[in-house]
């Protein structure tokens, strides 16, 4: 049997419950310049309905609300739709992270030389500092500048536009994240809900149909402060339930650092 660790974000920017303070904002504009295309795109009629925030009541739903931008974002920067969205899944606990609510960050980037609105969120170390957004496209947007705007990490953009895996190991390699299983975490999300589609309709490629299969691979998820069985199983797509079963848990009781079998059961279909 082998064993699969993934988490429910990458340096620890998950989904959990931080307390957060905000200062108002000089101006609500990125001031980097270095790329022409440094605004939202015109909003095209696929993506329009995406731009209304809401919370989410699954990872489906996360999904396919910002799907249409992440393709959009790839048609501009070449960045594979498939690793921007699993990387909002990731990094903004599928839409229901804090951080993600109070400041429409979704992708857990950090103020650096930001001129915008902040808020202050726990993180590696208390009280960081974090970008706030008055719309999640910017936030999108912003992860696309970051990625095309900084020399580490232009050998991503030599692969193959649809290599989601090579882009995971890249990312990881290029010191976005610290998560040693940060790669596998991204590749997770992709295959288990068929992200690699998005990029072949970019691209005119074939659409691959996605039927999950039975595996002996057992997928753990570590506790991290804040986390319950409520948020995990949303971020994993079960049941509280399911949970509790796969785990032997009795109650809702689980504790910081604690290991669970987030393992989904397809019953072999």
């Amino acid at each position: 049997m082998s064993i699969l660790l993934i988490g429910c974000g990458g340096s620890k920017r998950a989904a959990a419950k931080k307390k957060l303070a905000t200062r108002p904002a000089k101006t609500y504009e990125n001031t980097n310049k270095t790329d022409k295309r440094d605004t939202p795109a015109e909003t095209s009629v696929e993506t329009k309905k995406a731009y209304e925030y809401s919370s989410f009541s699954s990872v489906e739903e996360y999904i396919n609300h910002f799907a249409p931008i992440a393709k959009e974002e790839m048609r501009l920067y070449k960045i594979p739709a498939s690793i921007t969205m699993a990387q909002a899944v990731l990094e903004s606990g599928a839409g229901n992270g804090d951080l993600t609510k109070k400041a429409n960050n979704h992708f857990g980037i950090k103020c650096h030389n930001w001129t915008g609105e902040v808020v202050y969120h726990d993180d590696d170390e208390a009280g960081e500092c974090f970008r706030k957004y008055r719309d999640p496209k910017f936030s999108f947007r912003d992860h696309s500048l970051f990625l095309t705007g900084r020399s580490r990490y232009a050998d991503l953009f030599d692969l193959e536009p649809d290599d989601y895996k090579g882009w995971a190991k890249g990312l990881r390699k290029a010191g976005y994240a610290t998560d040693p299983k940060y790669p596998q975490k991204l590749i997770a999300i992709i295959e288990r809900y068929a992200m690699y589609n998005y990029d072949a309709e970019i691209l005119g490629t074939k659409v691959r149909d996605f039927k999950p299969e039975p595996s002996d691979k057992v997928v753990l998820h570590r506790v991290v402060k804040g986390e319950t069985l409520y948020s995990i199983s949303r971020l994993y797509n079960l049941t509280v339930e399911e949970l509790k079963k796969n785990n032997g848990l009795r109650d809702n009781t689980i504790n910081v650092g604690q290991q669970l079998n987030v393992t989904p059961q397809y019953n072999g279909f």
